[in-house]
């Protein structure tokens, strides 16, 4: 039977080296690798220090070398790694636990972070690096600290200054960036926020926190369905995030009953609609685009109901909540041309017309205004006592009875005041008699006409023309008293 020859000549490649030669194949590399980050080619470098701790992994050098290149490509999770083999390997190796501790102050750790820098000092206390980066490490948990308060006071401009202040030591840090995102969001700056939120996804894709900012600003910004999305991915990626659970529960719940509200008004059922804005509003006080709409559609909805003065409250919250909301400010308009407050009236369609100068618009305007100049004339119809709408027969009927009533003789022994009041009035109601029982006039004076621009001076008006006129001329009637302070009168 033949033998198998088991005598197989090895690989020279396959053969083992030395120690010896194996660190200086390790120094070599390592050599390389300096070069190449003196050269900031930190691709490169990293490459020659992988290599040397190939070689020789138990140098704890090598790995604070690429510890450091890590840190220059902006790995710092890998680069806390090394260092952390780093003082493992060595734990008197200084840089070692600078550099453990920068990863850290990068990463947000700070309370971490500065037990490195405390570790540093006991090896070399006169380093003024350890020094610094300790007061960093200070620094970052007072901001943290301060932004803790202010959020729970509600107030996001101190948590978002904060947390820029913490960013500059701690640039890696992603609970700081969706910290500052989700106080971006809070206070209505969602392009900023979803800025934040993008970058981050853009290095982890699955971050449930950017997640949920990205559907935090879309539900702020009212697009309640694209926010649901985004909240049921971030629980996908977080089953434990509460504030997406939250946020998810009441996206649904106020689509919800916003269509509810908006049903009952397209019915007719403004009771019902009113309430359920109302509902509405108390779902989360936050969402201020979302809640400006629905104060706006419960105004809309007061306007509908009589409720004036509510409905120009509900108005203005909405304003409150966004300067820009165009409709809200012609609603409120409208309510104060129904409660005669012109003024106010011209300047919300003066604030319309300077974003949106429509022809409608302008029309609307120029209608206020017509109406305010009116409102600061006399009011003749109110003088006589009859509505805009009267005939001619009910403007007669109303000035003999207001002439009556003011007519001189009839307070002829009334004191000097009451006479110069009375008399007062008895012209009024002459000059708006004249201006109402004429056609053409009453026409010019219901277009806000300014009448003494037609030659008719009020000033040089003889109210006793009028009514000598009105009632047949002279002998035409005659006051009687008939007791203290009574009169009647008699036609001739």
């Amino acid at each position: 039977m033949a033998t198998v020859d088991n005598d197989v000549p090895m690989d020279p490649e396959l053969e083992v080296m030395s120690d010896e030669e194996l660190e200086r194949e390790a120094e070599s590399f390592k050599e390389e690798g300096n070069a190449f980050y003196i050269k900031k080619d930190y691709d490169e470098a990293l490459n020659y220090y992988t290599k040397a701790i190939d070689a020789c992994p138990k140098n704890a050098s090598y790995y604070g070398n690429r510890a450091a290149t890590q840190m220059m490509l902006n790995r710092y999770r890998e680069a806390l790694e090394d260092a952390q083999q780093a003082v493992r390997l060595d734990e008197t190796f200084m840089k070692g636990h600078l550099r453990e501790g920068k990863c850290h102050l990068s990463l947000g750790n700070a309370m971490a972070a500065k037990r490195c820098f405390q570790r540093v000092l006991e090896l070399e206390p006169d380093s003024s690096q350890a020094q610094q980066e300790l007061k960093n490490a200070e620094s970052i948990l007072e901001y943290e600290r301060m932004a803790e308060f202010g959020f729970e006071k509600r107030d996001f401009r101190m948590v978002v200054f904060c947390m820029d202040r913490a960013l500059e030591s701690a640039s890696a840090c992603h609970r700081f960036k969706i910290l500052k995102a989700e106080c971006l969001a809070l206070l209505g700056r969602y392009a900023e926020a979803q800025s934040v939120a993008r970058d981050i996804l853009r290095m982890d894709s699955r971050n449930g926190d950017a997640l949920y900012v990205q559907g935090l600003c879309l539900y702020y910004e009212d697009c309640i369905d694209k926010a649901v999305q985004f909240f049921i991915q971030a629980l996908r990626m977080a089953p434990d995030h509460e504030k997406a659970r939250i946020a998810c529960r009441n996206a649904k719940a106020l689509k919800a009953k916003k269509e509810e509200g908006n049903k009952a008004f397209k019915e007719g059922n403004y009771e019902a609609a009113y309430e359920l804005y109302s509902e509405a509003l108390t779902i989360d006080p936050n969402n201020i685009k979302t809640n400006a709409k629905l104060y706006c559609n419960r105004g809309t909805v007061g306007s509908k109901l009589k409720k004036l003065e509510q409905a120009i409250e509900d108005c203005t919250k909405a304003i409150k909540l966004d300067e820009t909301y165009i409709k809200a400010y012609l609603r409120r308009a409208q309510c104060y041309m129904d409660t005669e407050q012109y003024e106010e009236a011209v300047r919300d369609y003066e604030k319309v017309c300077q974003t949106e100068k429509t022809k409608e618009h302008k029309h609307l305007l120029k209608n206020a205004q017509l109406e305010l100049k009116k409102s600061k004339r006399k009011d003749y119809y109110k003088v006589l006592g009859v509505d805009k709408n009267a005939t001619e027969e009910e403007i007669k009927k109303a000035y003999r009875k207001r002439a009556l009533m003011h007519h001189p003789d009839r307070h002829s022994g009334a004191s000097a005041e009451v006479q110069k009041e009375e008399e007062k009035k008895f012209k009024e109601v002459g000059e708006a008699f004249t201006v109402l029982s004429d056609p053409k006039k009453k026409s010019r004076y219901d277009s806000g006409h300014d009448l003494e621009d037609d030659g008719m001076n009020m000033g040089d008006f003889d109210a006793n023309n009028i009514f000598k006129a009105f009632f047949g001329g002279p002998g035409g009637f005659s006051f009687e008293a008939s007791g203290p302070g009574n009169f009647f009168f008699q036609f001739g």
